[in-house]
């Protein structure tokens, strides 16, 4: 019984050595270019905390944390859909104590489209961190009158359009067809008979398409080489591309772009929240939110920001979204079951090229 006690301590001190492991790290698991190395020093140079980076995507972060029980890292940059069906089904986050975070510095659109989709029970996982949009980017020299999705699948294009076989195009052209895929999100099965009529008609548009892109640098020079004219493609490359040469622009589509957020998040078992609070009202200062916007491409969702970003990425934005956030459709939360639901119609739009 004694040694059984003296084994229960010993594994409540390991306990709690792990909860309390290297105060003076934060480990972050976010995109590439989201944490800029110079803005990192700052934040060690100010708070002696030491940034470990871990690059990921969205399935990955889900895995990771899944198979962690939701440990190993310390603050997670998940896109805002992706938060509360992961929390509902594995747990695997924290909720945040809002009152360690300074939320007066966050643009109120972004705050609320974020708790909107994060809150889970009354409880919020997730404050905005970047957020960015999937449109049209059409060499308007080579390619007139790219208006739509669907004009990705106009014969004289043949050869010259690109897209990816992934959910966003679906759902893209659901909304170019005139059906609203977030409507369907609580009936997996209306939405997957929907994704299979999308389907049916992206294929032959697939086959048209002179290139299917996993990566922006494959299709950025694709782009350059005159390869491709018109594409479904993200705003910071292409933004980055109209800077090199004018007539590549990025546009809205007429049926609407596809908007995210990219959230902060604590894991459940994160061993320095503290570092992590610290962090989150670091990044959303305007000077340091303005550095990481240069780095990402992608505008942040601190307040007092557009002032000190550069001239010609501010007039980019403007031109883009000369109205505002209007005729965005921003991603819904992703409910369990959907991702199982498209994925037959997935997999006959990848087999079909």
């Amino acid at each position: 019984m004694k040694s059984l006690r003296l084994g229960l301590l010993f594994l409540a001190l390991g306990a709690s050595f792990v909860a309390s492991a290297d105060p003076g790290k934060l480990r972050i698991l976010t995109w590439s270019d989201y944490i800029p190395a110079d803005v990192a020093e700052d934040f060690r140079k100010e708070t002696g905390v030491q940034i470990e980076v871990t690059l990921t995507n969205n399935e990955d972060i889900i895995a990771r944390l899944r198979k962690s029980g939701g440990s190993g890292y310390d603050l997670v940059h998940p896109s805002h859909d992706r938060v509360a069906g992961a929390q509902q089904q594995y747990r695997i986050y924290k909720p945040l104590d809002l009152s360690r975070i300074q939320l007066d510095r966050f643009l109120p659109e972004m705050m609320a489209a974020t708790q909107k989709n994060t809150t889970l029970n009354g409880e919020v996982y997730g404050v905005p961190y970047l957020w960015g949009t999937e449109g049209l980017t059409v060499n308007t020299r080579r390619a007139q009158n790219v208006v739509d999705y669907t004009d990705l699948c106009r014969e004289d294009l043949r050869g010259k359009t690109a897209m990816r076989a992934v959910r966003p195009v679906i759902i893209a052209f659901a909304f170019a067809y005139g059906e609203d895929p977030f409507a369907l999100y609580r009936d997996p099965k209306a939405y997957a008979a929907m994704a299979n009529r999308v389907v049916d008609r992206l294929i032959p548009c697939q086959r048209n398409a002179g290139k299917i892109f996993s990566g922006e640098k494959e299709l950025q020079d694709a782009f350059r080489s005159g390869q491709i004219t018109a594409a479904m493609f993200w705003d910071a490359p292409s933004w980055a591309m109209n800077r090199e040469a004018a007539p590549v622009r990025y546009i809205a589509p007429k049926s609407g772009m596809l908007g995210w957020i990219v959230a902060t998040t604590i894991p459940a078992k994160g061993s320095n929240d503290a570092a992590a609070y610290a962090w989150i009202n670091f990044a959303t200062r305007p000077e340091i939110a303005a550095r990481i916007t240069k780095s990402a491409g992608n505008f942040s969702a601190a307040r007092g920001t557009l002032k000190l970003v550069d001239p010609k990425l501010k007039a980019q934005l403007y031109r883009t979204f000369p109205k505002g956030f209007v005729n965005i459709h921003w991603y819904e939360n992703v409910p369990p079951g959907i991702e199982d639901a498209e994925a037959p119609a997935l997999k006959r739009l990848r087999e079909a090229r």
